[in-house]
């Protein structure tokens, strides 16, 4: 038997609900690092290897362009390239993470050449990059809306690092600040264009698995960052599975 669409709302509700389950903002490490416990070399290891993943997202966006057709589709999804990567005069937002890796005392050479990313990281974010390269496109963009999730908790670490790590100079948090309203406008488009596109029970369906892989691949990035830098997986009280 063939099962109807849900609903614009139940869509959307279903959507959101894989985020309230399995979104990194639960993972232990975040944990700590909003309640001020992580400490220099901590806060370093976590910047250097989220900085391979940031250097990622517009490769990401790119594959999901290469596969659309819709010219309306790419032209609106275009900015977050650019957003990214940035253009003459803006180094964008991997500039911006540049900026907050030198204000954690990382030099910018070794970020640009990813001296400190870890395999497991590496294998996670190349495994997302492949994901929106082989997956029909409105697929990969359902796997983005993470975003739907994101204003929270960078306004949580926002206001832990100006807390907590005031030796993080005030200037690197540019990033963080600049997402609160990217993430907002970002999801949205992501969040019609899904609604859109996905418009039977099984593009449905898969839209909620592209999405769980996005929040598992963000998790194993953190384990990986949590186990170099305490010597131990974390725990899973937090997660909420």
């Amino acid at each position: 038997m063939i099962k109807a669409p849900w609903d614009d709302r139940t869509f959307t509700a279903r959507l959101r609900a894989v985020g309230s389950t399995s979104y990194h903002h639960q993972h232990p490490f975040h944990v700590l690092m909003n309640r001020g416990r992580l400490g220099r070399k901590e806060v370093q290891t976590w910047v250097a290897n989220r900085f391979y993943y940031q250097t990622r997202i517009p490769i990401k966006d790119a594959a999901i362009l290469s596969n659309c057709p819709e010219r309306e589709v790419r032209r609106l999804w275009l900015h977050r390239i650019v957003d990214h990567d940035g253009r003459a005069g803006d180094e964008g937002g991997i500039g911006a993470w540049l900026r907050l890796g030198e204000a954690c005392g990382l030099a910018r050479k070794g970020l640009l050449a990813h001296e400190q990313v870890l395999p497991g990281v590496r294998f996670a974010v190349d495994a997302y990059v492949t994901f929106a390269r082989t997956q029909p496109w409105p697929i990969a963009i359902a796997s983005s809306l993470t975003e739907l999730f994101a204003p929270d908790l960078m306004a949580k670490r926002l206001a832990a690092f100006e807390r907590f790590y005031p030796w993080v100079k005030a200037r690197g948090l540019e990033y963080f600040k600049n997402r609160l309203t990217q993430a907002p406008r970002d999801s949205g488009e992501a969040l019609q264009l899904t609604l859109r596109q996905c418009n039977t029970r099984e593009l449905q369906e898969q839209a909620i698995r592209a999405l769980q892989f996005k929040c598992e691949l963000l998790w194993s990035m953190l384990d990986s960052i949590h186990w170099a830098c305490f010597g131990q997986p974390p725990g899973r009280a937090h997660r909420g599975k």
